[in-house]
């Protein structure tokens, strides 16, 4: 495995130029942080020269050759000297979602009738990073057809100057899916920047469609494992209060569950939701919003405010198992089935919702996070 440097440029037709500038396989470590839920990370270890100065750069990107999903942007190089052990470079960046973070959601976007999130989501990012001025514009973006089942739910919703990137992965927490912009090289050598919407695959030993993947200490795949189950911050009750003044203001309650959560099981969170408009801008006038489909929107503002129990595992999974491989055999996002018989834990259906990759002078190491439904 080694390291590929690109540099970008923009012609004057906002044309994206990428080139390949260096390769290397010499670092001292790389971390590479795979996230479903957020932007990833990467962290490169590497000796301080005059070369490795210039050759990486903060804005430049930093991919693998082993993975053609995953592509980051450099946007921190500290430089650390010492005598003994020698001088060396610490790069540091984001996935290439971390792009979207530059913008915010700007003008307000309403959809008062019924759409899929893919929709919503997709327009969202067309019309800020690739219609609505060419100064916002971030060039070779495109939008890739989607397919998963989870964006195909559908909703009302408004929102307003919100951060691009971190919108939409709140939208990612609802549906069960995930986001991602990957690079992507064309026969005739251009390359765009392909957002996608896509959700993981069930590999739990709830379900007999697909293998079944189990880690546990008894099948020795299963080296070292944290778990947590917290209930700190828990909501499951949603008072949304709107648009109006007093006791005109216009106001709903969501919960997830069809029987409403009482007595000790209920755990109440107000949602001030004052800036969802009652109103929208039509062609020519300012339109009022039907009050079912505002109910819906302020419903789906609760939604998205509402904090599930933490239930999540940390551990590290042995990289000489032959019955399991990552990105072979499952990948991020995927549901498996994790096992401590040690102390009784059996989380049939868990979510792998991070994975580190380290690679240093102690080999190669994987360390996943899994999060509970």
């Amino acid at each position: 495995m080694y390291i590929e440097i690109y540099e970008t440029s923009v012609s004057p037709g906002q044309k994206l130029n990428v080139q390949l500038v260096a390769v290397c396989d010499s670092f001292s470590s790389l971390l590479w942080d795979v996230e479903y839920y957020t932007c990833g990370s990467f962290e490169i270890y590497i000796s301080a020269t005059r070369e490795n100065l210039k050759t990486f750069k903060t804005g430049r990107i930093v991919g693998r050759n082993d993975d053609k999903r995953n592509y980051g942007i450099i946007e921190k190089i500290q430089i650390s000297t010492d005598s003994e052990n020698g001088d060396y470079l610490t790069v540091s960046g984001r996935f290439l979602m971390s792009l979207l973070s530059r913008r915010i959601i700007y003008p307000s976007q309403c959809y008062s009738r019924e759409t899929s999130y893919a929709d919503i989501v997709t327009n969202i990012v067309y019309r800020i990073c690739s219609w609505h001025e060419i100064l916002r514009r971030i060039p070779g973006l495109k939008i890739s057809e989607f397919s998963s089942p989870c964006w195909h739910q559908t909703t009302h919703l408004q929102v307003s100057y919100e951060n691009l990137m971190e919108w939409i992965y709140k939208i990612c927490e609802i549906v069960g899916g995930t986001a991602n912009i990957r690079l992507e090289r064309s026969e005739n050598d251009e390359y765009s920047l392909i957002f996608e919407l896509s959700q993981g695959t069930d590999r739990s030993i709830l379900q007999n469609e697909n293998p079944h993947i189990v880690f546990s200490d008894t099948y020795n795949n299963l080296l070292s494992f944290d778990y947590l189950h917290d209930t700190t911050g828990y909501s499951n009750i949603a008072y949304i209060f709107g648009a109006g003044e007093g006791s005109a203001r216009k106001n709903t309650l969501f919960c997830h569950t069809q029987i409403i959560p009482s007595l000790f099981d209920r755990y109440e969170v107000y949602v001030d939701a004052r800036d969802l408009s009652d109103e929208e801008q039509g062609s020519s006038e300012t339109i009022k919003i039907p009050e079912s489909e505002y109910f819906n929107m302020l419903r789906e503002r609760g939604k998205e405010k509402l904090v599930p129990i933490t239930e999540k595992s940390e551990s590290t999974i042995a990289m000489n198992d032959k019955q399991y491989q990552y990105n072979r055999d499952y990948f991020l996002g995927d549901y498996v089935t994790v096992q401590n018989d040690r102390f009784g834990l059996k989380q049939s259906k868990i979510q792998l919702v991070g994975m580190i990759e380290s690679f240093d002078q102690n080999g190669y190491s994987l360390t996943p996070t899994f999060k509970g439904e």
